[in-house]
């Protein structure tokens, strides 16, 4: 691993974590030249698993782009990065225990948008637009209504 301060790649590990439920593994690392503390995180990687997207093209299982649309639907909202992340754990563990090379992508959708509905409504009705292409503000209406329903 390259320090972040001066790019020496000897190192130490000076603690390791195992973190969000087991899924990743927080290093504390020490430079071994300018004794420059840094932490790294070590996950699984899910090679070969492909996401079926509706248009019929495969694309490969990303849970960084998981991520970031969460983060979007989530922005300035009062929910924790801590959270996000949580859900972001909780999809993947669920998808590469369900299926093990293609996933559709209406599955993951689905996760998401119920994963959301917990943690956030605002953020579930703005992935849901997206999602579900809302064209009209009567999309918006009818969501939040089911939304107050289900409640």
């Amino acid at each position: 691993m390259r320090c972040p301060k001066c790019g020496c790649q000897e190192d130490k590990v000076v603690d390791s974590r195992a973190s969000s439920e087991g899924a990743t593994i927080r290093r504390r690392r020490e430079c071994l030249q300018c004794e420059h503390r840094f932490t790294t995180y070590e996950e699984v990687e899910h090679e070969g698993l492909m996401v079926l997207k509706r248009d019929g093209r495969h694309e490969e299982f990303s849970r960084e782009k998981l991520i970031s649309g969460i983060r979007k639907a989530c922005q300035k909202r009062p929910v924790t990065p801590k959270a996000m992340e949580d859900l972001v754990d909780h999809i993947v563990a669920t998808v590469t225990v369900k299926f093990e090379t293609e996933v559709p992508g209406e599955a993951i959708g689905t996760m998401v948008m119920d994963g959301l509905r917990e943690i956030d409504s605002v953020a579930y009705v703005r992935y849901a637009s997206v999602y579900r292409r809302f064209q009209e503000a009567t999309d918006f209406v009818s969501e939040v209504k089911k939304l107050e329903a289900a409640r």
